[in-house]
């Protein structure tokens, strides 16, 4: 029940479609499946090192993190400012491309960047935990690695989920893929605008 728990927890947690979902789904069209997964993984994997420090209650780490937020938070907005342009000036490409060489740790880097510089998802798992009934306390090792476990399992579904499914509509939506580049990219402009003015 406890790994079901937390699978539904990072499924959902990674659902709502902000600037990494735009990505992925951006990424999909222009590049297929592998890019846009690849896009969803690097958050996943930002979501599993947050995960498991407030799980395994890294008090230091936490504390250094939270205290450097704002410095962080401004180098990722920056960091997406320049995501949000670039995907509103990608020319649309004639054909899917293939990933291949450093594109694939490009794809996964740039996100799990985006990611690594919000530690409040500390303070949000820390608070999600909890409301699943467990605190630091109380935590046995056992416990949170089925708590993270579960995170990681449903955080990873979801973007699969999405690439898969963005993946079969290629074709009706790439006539469209220009428009929908900028799109994107306004919308990730505006996310990091909005998170300047948070």
């Amino acid at each position: 029940m406890l790994l079901l728990k937390s699978i539904i927890l990072g499924f959902s947690i990674s659902a709502p479609v902000g600037p990494i979902g735009l990505l992925c789904i951006q990424r999909t069209l222009s590049q297929g499946k592998s890019a846009g997964f690849l896009t969803g993984f690097g958050a996943v994997t930002a979501n599993i090192v947050y995960a498991s420090i407030a799980v395994l209650g890294f008090s230091a780490v936490s504390s250094l993190l939270i205290q450097y937020e704002m410095l962080l938070k401004i180098i990722g907005t920056i960091f997406l400012l320049y995501l949000g342009v670039k995907t509103f000036l990608k020319k649309v490409p004639t054909q899917a491309a293939q990933l291949a060489g450093e594109s694939k740790w490009m794809m996964f880097f740039s996100t799990f960047f985006l990611m690594i510089t919000n530690p409040v998802t500390i303070l949000n798992f820390t608070a999600m935990f909890a409301g699943l009934g467990f605190g630091e306390s109380e935590m046995s090792l056992q416990i949170a690695l089925l708590l993270i476990s579960g995170v990681f399992i449903g955080a990873t579904c979801w973007w699969m989920f999405l690439s898969i499914v963005v993946s079969l509509l290629t074709k009706s939506i790439q006539p469209h893929l220009g428009t929908i580049n900028k799109g994107a990219g306004l919308l990730i402009i505006g996310l990091a605008l909005a998170n300047i003015l948070a």
